[in-house]
């Protein structure tokens, strides 16, 4: 057999690698490689571990809606350089200037620079650096395999960065590192909030409605009617609202329980046994709707930008209605109903969930959950079923809804059903949600909100008790 010399065999790779290097790259137009990048299995697998982070980090609530809410922005923002039909928020939310421009005359790969953007708010912003780390490295290959010139993948890098650096110097000053530290006050008085069973956290980000909205005017631009007085005289509104819960404990239907565990969305629950007690990690409210986004986004076959839109606009509400509930929550510092129910009708009662660590009126996950219910609704339309298997993978099951309005509604009497909320709480906490997305919609548009809402004497009609 015929050998080469070392030197010649060296030479012959090097031109064989040159060669199929030119040849890969003549093979693979901008056309067809922007078309393999843009496939968005790449953003929602990227969404994906996202949340998988901010559960492995175990982020509050509101804080994982303020992540969502920046990683979306930098993505969405850059991919529209791709899709300029789109609007530009810069100047549409607060205090945000358009991000930087790409280089005249040079090509990009949007859909790489997109993800990038995405990557690089997301891990400045989470703890668990190591599994973006391992992420990315596999995320590369796929994108090289595509056949994206050098240049171009090294251009779209850069943008991706630079368009992440923006976006991250826009977050530094929304408020959040000043309300680090801050503890809530107990009042101790009749009817106000108290640490609740079974590990008495204390008072989730008291200081919350000081962050930086995204639309709103203020924290208090849509606030709820006072909820209803502490009152434990039989008969009263409050002691009804107190009677149904601790009904719904003793006595829950099939339905009711796994209609309130399905929307449990508990990002720490605590497991006691005997004198040991563990966490258990889960999704959180905006998790779970980022996660039903993405489960929308492929049944209805959307796009890269169509399905960033989707991600950011209700990550934006989502964000906007936890600062203007957890405005009224710290205001009217409303008791538990576990409290209420142990101390004068039960000692004995647990509710079917945990209670989380905050006042109770008006509930959260019904407030943030209707608004970016709003918002996708505007965008995608009243008519949107679905199945949901977000938290399968915890156990939770698998539900089905005829509307995205159809689930926000679920989700407040979840609840109800799991003893953590009373019914006003509930139902005044999916108006003010319903309020919010209505303005993230017109603000983020430009556009007037296509219905108006619905009069305050039928908010109870809103919501079937099952």
């Amino acid at each position: 057999m015929r050998t080469l010399s070392k030197a010649k065999e060296v030479a012959f790779l090097i031109l064989f690698a040159a060669l199929f290097s030119a040849s890969s790259c003549s093979q693979t137009s901008p056309e067809e490689y922007n078309k393999l990048a843009s496939e968005p299995a790449l953003l929602h697998q990227t969404s994906k571990q996202l949340t998988t982070v901010i559960i492995r980090d175990i982020f509050k609530p509101p804080v994982a809606s303020r992540i969502y809410a920046y990683a979306n922005l930098a993505a969405y923002e850059t991919m529209r350089l791709q899709s300029p039909d789109y609007p530009s928020l810069a100047g549409r939310i607060r205090e945000f200037t358009p991000i930087p421009a790409p280089e005249a005359g040079k090509a990009y790969c949007y859909p790489l620079a997109s993800i990038k953007a995405f990557i690089g708010v997301s891990e400045n912003l989470t703890l668990s650096v190591e599994m973006w780390d391992a992420y990315e490295e596999d995320l590369d290959r796929k994108f090289k395999d595509m056949g994206i010139p050098e240049d171009v993948y090294t251009r779209s890098v850069a943008l991706g960065d630079a368009v992440a650096k923006h976006v991250l110097d826009y977050a530094e000053k929304d408020n959040y590192k000043y309300t680090r530290g801050y503890r809530h006050v107990l009042t101790h008085t009749t009817g106000s909030w108290e640490p609740t069973p079974p590990n008495y956290a204390q008072a989730c980000e008291p200081k919350w409605s000081a962050i930086r909205s995204f639309t709103l005017d203020s924290s208090t631009q849509f606030m709820p009617p006072p909820p209803a007085p502490y009152d434990l005289t039989p008969g009263s509104p409050f002691y009804k609202m107190v009677e149904e819960v601790y009904n719904y404990g003793k006595h829950p239907t099939p339905e009711q329980k796994e209609i309130a565990y399905f929307w449990d969305d508990n990002a720490t629950v605590t497991n006691v046994m005997g004198h040991v007690s563990y966490l258990d990690k889960k999704m959180t409210p905006p998790g779970h709707w980022q996660a039903i986004v993405s489960t929308i986004a492929r049944d209805q076959k959307l796009d890269m930008m169509q399905s960033l839109q989707a991600y950011t606009f209700s990550a934006i509400a989502l964000h906007d209605a936890f600062i203007a509930c957890w405005e009224e929550k710290y205001r009217s510092n409303r008791i538990r109903p576990v409290t209420v129910i142990n101390q004068h009708l039960d000692g004995e009662w647990e509710p079917y969930l945990e209670t989380p660590p905050f006042p109770e009126y008006v509930s959260g996950h019904s407030a943030i959950s209707a608004s970016a219910g709003k918002v996708l609704t505007y965008l995608l339309g009243d008519q949107v079923a679905f199945i949901d298997s977000t938290e399968y993978e915890f156990g939770h099951g698998v539900r089905s809804f005829t509307s995205i309005r159809d689930a926000y509604m679920e989700t407040s009497m979840s609840r109800v059903y799991g003893g953590i909320h009373f019914l006003d709480g509930a139902l005044e906490g999916t108006k003010q949600g319903e309020q919010v997305g209505e303005w993230v919609w017109a603000k983020l548009t430009g556009k007037p909100t296509k219905t108006k809402p619905k009069p305050k004497e039928d908010a109870t009609k809103q919501i079937a008790v099952k």
